[in-house]
């Protein structure tokens, strides 16, 4: 495989575009092509994924399209009648959870599954597609793939060739006098210098900065994101930055969240723009679908049915004969017929709009740039054209336009992110208890757990779920959610 190709962004003088219409700030230059994929030296050398790796099953085979595939009318039909009348597994839900059982207990054990799920596509909240104009899009907001676990890293490259990315951030932050500014995210020394008028340019004047700035908890430990907040990080970037972005992700100001949401605040010293640290952080070269066409699709032992809801057939009787059930979705949902109370997420609202030939070819300077001021209602903008794995047409030149997607934060739709209170975490044990006591279900995944996983932790978890099957003869969890560490969150 030939090494990635890395995209080197030039800089004009064409100011950048805001969002809203309004005339552009002062505030750094639009690139005439994609933000660069890698970061600069010594940053970039920390990634261990160095070149184009991995191996694409499909691809080999001579497919070519980068569309996602056509799943056929049979598997897109939702009926369960033409599926096999037993299974070993009967998995709920396309996603990663459901994927990785489903592919480690054929290869391995060659045992059959039936998966369905709801939606009319496979991948879950990892589905990306390509539109109209050419450009690769994801449907549920921008994934970014990071992992520290080798064994995941291994696994994971079975079903797609990766490229290296160093994913960062750019915000656009109001200074000191009110000017606004484009500054990397998480708070670096440029970030600190642009907003604040200093001139720091070592890790120990950047450490001395946050001391001073620092504002210790009033008992001594933080008792609510505010004071972890301020303790972190001290109350310019904590009004500039943290505030009330955490209101629009939350609904909820810092001083109305449990301490814990706010203590994970990177301090940064160092010039690392990067947003992740991982050792290994890529993009799947043809998107994130390829992976999971590669593990359910291509397996004669794996059925697959999409627009096809779990309690609707059960309810119908039109179930298959299964010896587990594997369930995905939201474990309140599952038990929604004991009456307890329903769990509270939070969900994203995609305000997607395609953006006729901007200048230099790109909306703004970023493929992900956040808006943390609260005169701005949404939490960011994604533009999808500047990601490295984009369609061979967009590598071309040959898609002038390009797709933006507005993310606003909602108490209302799908549910992605479970919210951080001690009420909803007591609440969850309660339905942990209940699930405990389903012998012949296994409930796997961010939303049967109440617990947001990165991508590489739900493939962890599902793997680890997996071993206990070969070890014990029960597909059950090897630790609790809450072990794995906190994921990304709402971003």
């Amino acid at each position: 495989l030939k090494p990635c190709r890395l995209d080197r962004a030039r800089v004009s003088t064409a100011a950048p575009r805001h969002p809203s219409g309004a005339p552009p700030s002062e505030s750094g230059t639009m690139p005439e092509g994609p933000f660069p994929a890698r970061a600069p030296s010594p940053w970039a050398e920390l990634n261990k994924v160095t070149e184009v790796c991995g191996h694409d099953a499909i691809f080999k085979e001579g497919v070519t399209t980068e569309h996602p595939l056509e799943l056929g009318a049979e598997v897109s039909s939702g009926d369960l009648s033409t599926a096999p009348a037993e299974v070993d597994l009967l998995i709920v839900g396309a996603g990663l959870s459901g994927a990785v059982l489903a592919e480690r207990c054929s290869k391995e054990l060659g045992m059959s599954s039936l998966v369905i799920d709801k939606r009319d596509h496979i991948g879950g909240n990892c589905f990306d597609y390509v539109d109209e104009h050419g450009i690769r899009a994801s449907k549920y907001g921008a994934h970014l793939f990071h992992t520290n676990f080798e064994r995941v890293w291994q696994y994971i490259t079975q079903f797609s060739e990766w490229m290296p990315y160093d994913h960062r951030v750019r915000g656009r932050v109001p200074d000191k006098d009110g000017a606004e500014k484009v500054v990397p995210i998480p708070p670096v020394q440029a970030t600190v210098n642009a907003l604040f008028a200093e001139n720091i340019t070592s890790d120990a004047e950047m450490q001395a900065w946050y001391d001073k700035q620092r504002v210790p908890a009033p008992t001594g430990e933080a008792t609510n994101g505010e004071e972890a907040a301020l303790s972190r990080v001290g109350p310019l970037l904590y009004e500039k930055i943290f505030k009330h972005y955490t209101k629009k992700q939350w609904d909820k100001y810092p001083a109305e969240l449990d301490a814990s949401v706010l203590m994970r605040l990177p301090c940064r010293t160092s010039t690392d723009e990067r947003y992740f640290g991982d050792q290994w952080q890529a993009l799947p070269t043809r998107g994130y679908t390829r992976i999971f066409e590669n593990m359910l699709l291509r397996d004669p032992k794996i059925t697959v049915r999409v627009n096809c809801d779990f309690f609707k057939e059960r309810e119908g009787g039109r179930l298959p004969k299964y010896s587990m059930l594997v369930y995905t979705g939201p474990i309140d949902s599952y038990f929604a017929q004991v009456g307890m109370p329903k769990l509270e997420y939070r969900s994203l609202h995609f305000e997607e709009k395609y953006v006729e030939e901007p200048d230099q070819g790109f909306f703004q300077e970023a493929m992900v740039v956040n808006y943390p001021s609260p005169d701005v209602p949404f939490t960011r903008i994604v533009e999808y054209k500047h990601m490295g794995n984009q369609t061979d047409a967009v590598k071309r030149g040959e898609v002038k336009g390009s797709l933006i997607a507005k993310e606003t934060s909602s108490d209302v739709g799908e549910p992605y992110y479970p919210v951080p209170n001690k009420q909803n975490q007591d609440l969850y044990e309660k339905y942990r208890l209940l699930a405990e006591a389903e012998s012949e279900v296994c409930f796997v995944g961010r939303l049967a757990s109440y617990k947001y996983f990165n991508m590489d932790q739900a493939i962890l978890n599902a793997l680890e779920i997996y071993d206990s099957l070969k070890e014990t003869g029960k597909l059950q969890p090897k630790r609790r959610p809450e072990d794995f560490g906190p994921g990304d969150g709402p971003k």
